[in-house]
């Protein structure tokens, strides 16, 4: 077999393989942290029946079926957490926790900064929020961003915008950039699609974005 031919189809193996790889992987993780997180309650659960149900008890403490009901157990609980996020005495609940992490010395930062967050992600864009490119890190690169807030510079009267930029592959953390709004470019995404895009490091998104900036005729409001 000829060199070229074998770097070929090596590389081809290797395009071919590593995405199926890295989602098993991700999933494989995944599925270990439930285990972990329901492993305890399905012990528990074993010992409780084990005087009465001693076969049913065995069968719990069965390492195959002890991870198919932790993990059962864990997304059965997010689930009614989640359901109950949206009744009253659900908000209500949330709203007590939300204080108490308020009022702890280091962690009412962190905690309110991962909220604020994923609450912004969450919600749909108001008014003058949308998904753009700014220059970052350089003036020669563009990333993607959202704009959170529009506001003036109190010195110049100039309109600038408050960009969060998200890294990959974890856009729970990035970067707050204040950047002048005549830079800010829109992509006419939805925050779905640049999340996906993110997420993904880029393969997966709009076949289309604004790159290269358009001239426009002179005397033309920016």
């Amino acid at each position: 077999m000829h060199i070229p031919h074998l770097q070929r189809y090596l590389l081809a193996g290797v395009l071919t393989v590593l995405p199926i790889a890295l989602t098993l992987l991700i999933f494989t993780w995944i599925w270990r942290q439930l285990v972990r997180l329901g492993a305890p309650f399905v012990n528990a659960l074993a010992g409780a029946l084990e005087p009465w149900l001693p076969q049913l008890s065995s069968l719990l403490r069965d390492s195959v079926f002890t991870g198919a009901l932790g993990v059962l157990i864990v997304v059965v609980g997010v689930y009614l957490i989640g359901w109950m996020a949206t009744l009253v005495i659900g908000k209500k609940a949330l709203g007590l926790v939300d204080r108490t992490m308020e009022r702890l010395p280091v962690v009412a930062q962190v905690y309110g900064s991962i909220r604020k967050t994923l609450d912004a992600l969450q919600s749909q864009p108001k008014s003058g929020q949308r998904v753009v490119l700014i220059p970052f890190p350089s003036e020669q690169m563009l990333t993607v961003g959202l704009v959170t807030k529009v506001f003036r510079d109190s010195n110049s009267d100039r309109e600038v915008a408050a960009v969060y930029v998200p890294t990959t592959p974890n856009p729970t953390s990035g970067y707050l950039e204040i950047v002048p709004l005549e830079l800010v470019r829109d992509t006419g995404w939805t925050v779905d699609q640049a999340m996906t895009f993110i997420i993904s490091g880029g393969t997966v998104g709009p076949d289309n974005l604004p790159f290269a900036r358009v001239a426009k005729p002179a005397g033309s409001a920016d």
